[in-house]
């Protein structure tokens, strides 16, 4: 059964006001409506036919009062001297909901749009090793497939509170060769811990490290990882405080982990992703085409002999 005050029933309410001659006042008795409603839907129906009877916006043809073109070049001008929306309201003498309007009809509504879009600045050091990229994220346990692979959110409170597992990462800054390396915490100890075996993953692979770039954690602040630094001369440089896009090479490596690797397949426990993990960095390092490298691996900027890369590449 057709709902009430489709265009179906508009019709029917129109045949019966002009065709049958009924009282609007009973016509809206019938149908559950206002009068009003009867009138309007066959004031519509004289004027447009069945076409009038069809859902429409609310909007009117016209503005009796529209704002100026004049009115709205000085609210966009001020709007550029950062003025806010009510400082525009009271200059122009229109109302905040009219200077709104324009601003978001001229993509001015939020104070960002105002500064030029910041240029992109990319970089690249010259050699292996004079830049290393250090960061951490953090991954939750499981015991199932969990939401993202299944869809299904039923029962994931059962999972949780499992605890978390820390992917530590390191990347090169010339080469893109990683090292990536799943430890129980982001301590300062845990932090040591994978500096010196990224260090000696680097050193195998013919990359003497001269500077590592890290993000301001409290571990990476510690004065026993200034000083591991300090003893094996390597320079250690700490982001801008909030930028994370300065450590973007390593940002980049998480997404690329996180899309590859840890959301790449239905693990059915945590401990399997983690198997996972050096069967995948071996194909980021030797086999997967790399964007900035010309389409190929990391490996591929080393400069390896022959002998060492056979040696390595097991």
């Amino acid at each position: 059964m057709n709902a009430r005050l489709t265009p179906l029933s508009r019709a029917v309410i129109a045949h019966r006001v002009l065709m049958e001659g009924q009282r609007p006042m009973a016509v809206a008795a019938a149908f559950g409506v206002c009068v009003k409603t009867v009138y309007k839907w066959v004031r519509r129906y004289r004027r447009e036919g069945e076409a009038g009877l069809n859902d429409r916006s609310s909007r009117p043809h016209r503005l009796y009062h529209p704002t100026s073109q004049a009115t709205a070049a000085r609210i966009e001008t001020l709007r550029r001297l950062r003025m806010t929306g009510q400082h525009i309201a009271k200059e122009t003498g229109v109302s905040p909901a009219t200077v709104s309007r324009i601003l978001k009809r001229l993509g001015l509504n939020k104070l960002k749009a105002l500064a030029p879009a910041e240029p992109v600045r990319r970089y690249e050091r010259d050699q292996p090793g004079e830049l290393i990229h250090i960061d951490i994220k953090k991954l939750g346990k499981f015991n199932r497939t969990g939401h993202r692979i299944t869809g299904d959110r039923t029962g994931q409170s059962n999972s949780r509170g499992i605890g978390w597992e820390y992917v530590h990462l390191a990347i090169d800054d010339h080469s893109r060769l990683a090292y990536l390396e799943i430890l129980p915490d982001e301590t300062r100890r845990s932090c040591l811990r994978f500096l010196f075996n990224a260090l000696r993953f680097f050193k195998a692979h013919g990359v003497k490290v001269q500077r590592v770039m890290t993000d301001n954690g409290t571990s990476f602040r510690s004065h026993r990882y200034a000083k591991a630094l300090r003893r094996l001369s390597i320079k250690h440089i700490r982001t801008k405080p909030y930028t994370p896009k300065t450590n973007g090479k390593a940002e980049r490596l998480v997404q690329t982990a996180l899309r590859e690797w840890a959301y790449a397949k239905a693990y059915e426990t945590s401990q399997q992703r983690a198997a996972d993990l050096p069967l995948w960095l071996h194909r980021y390092n030797w086999h997967r085409p790399h964007g900035s490298l010309q389409s190929k691996p990391p490996v591929s900027s080393l400069g390896l002999i022959k002998d060492n890369l056979l040696r390595l590449h097991i």
